[in-house]
């Protein structure tokens, strides 16, 4: 029984990792709108939203099984009994408030939780970088041809 939740966090963590690497190599749409005479990449812009979605479920999901080891999110610093709906709805708002970097304070993970925020929090802000450094790319190469 203790091992089932460890599959499945690595099986989670596993979806996260191949989505941002496959954000970097994939096409989704090949669809360009015309924006003001410059173009923007539809296909971009609907893969770096699928991607923050894919990694606020994925660390939503890990902070939720998280919580039946005993490694909970602390709210308005006093620990809560909440019903299993309500600790996946609060393990995907603190995932979102998270990766987007807002960081409002009203949820606080204790223990290794920390070090999965750390984690979920460079995402967020390298994610951006990469989507505009992607997006650069893609227009030098569409000038070459």
């Amino acid at each position: 029984m203790f091992l089932i939740p460890w599959v499945i966090f690595v099986l989670i963590c596993f979806v996260i990792f191949m989505s941002l690497l496959e954000f970097i190599k994939v096409k989704i749409l090949n669809v360009n709108l015309e924006v003001g005479g410059t173009r923007f990449s539809t296909e971009l812009f609907i893969a770096l939203w699928i991607i923050f979605i894919i990694v606020i479920l994925g660390f939503g999901l890990i902070y939720f099984i998280l919580s039946f080891q005993g490694i909970i999110l602390v709210e308005n610093g006093e620990l809560r009994q909440v019903s299993v709906l309500g600790s996946i709805i609060h393990s995907i708002y603190f995932s979102g408030v998270t990766l987007l970097t807002i960081g409002y304070g009203d949820i606080t993970p204790i223990g290794i939780g920390r070090f999965i925020a750390v984690t979920e929090a460079l995402i967020g802000y390298i994610l951006p970088t990469a989507f505009v450094m992607k997006l650069i790319q893609t227009k030098e190469k569409s000038r070459e041809k």
